[in-house]
């Protein structure tokens, strides 16, 4: 539980000092290229969800967060392996973490805005976050598809 709780708080951290600081260095919409097109730094705020989707519905993922966040608590008091102590840990910090973009910033309680900076290609902008939700995702799909059950949460708890 330690593993999974420091490695969210972590994830929380890293993604709001990074979110802070794409804030107070680069300009909204203005692109600096660091691999050519293939990556670089914009601002954005982003009210939805990926590629924006949702844009005028924020507080639905203000509710979907919250729910994310409930349920990496639960699994947190349930994980028995290592591994799974880290899925949970980064999933769980990245909901976090943007949990508190859309209650903490503008424009208004419940409906703020994630902060998002890293422009991949022309394709999407995202953040720290959404790296540790896509490798989460990913990983928790390989344990699921190749380690045998030995038990990853104990439901009875």
């Amino acid at each position: 539980m330690l593993l999974t709780i420091a490695i969210g708080a972590g994830v929380v951290v890293l993604d709001q000092v990074t979110k802070w600081w794409a804030e107070n260095s680069l300009s909204t919409g203005e692109r600096v290229p660091l691999l050519g097109e293939l990556l670089g730094l914009q601002l954005a705020y982003n009210p939805g969800a990926a590629f924006s989707f949702g844009a005028n519905s924020t507080w639905i993922f203000t509710i979907i967060s919250a729910v994310a966040v409930a349920a990496a608590i639960w699994f947190t008091l349930r994980v028995r392996t290592v591994s799974w102590a880290i899925v949970i840990g980064c999933l769980g910090g990245a909901v976090t973490s943007h949990l508190g973009d859309r209650l903490l910033r503008p424009p208004s309680f419940g409906q703020g805005h994630v902060v998002d900076f890293l422009a991949y290609w022309n394709w999407f902008i995202g953040n720290i976050a959404d790296i540790f939700i896509v490798g989460g995702a990913l990983a928790a799909v390989l344990l699921t598809a190749t380690v045998p059950d030995r038990g990853t949460v104990d439901a009875a708890r």
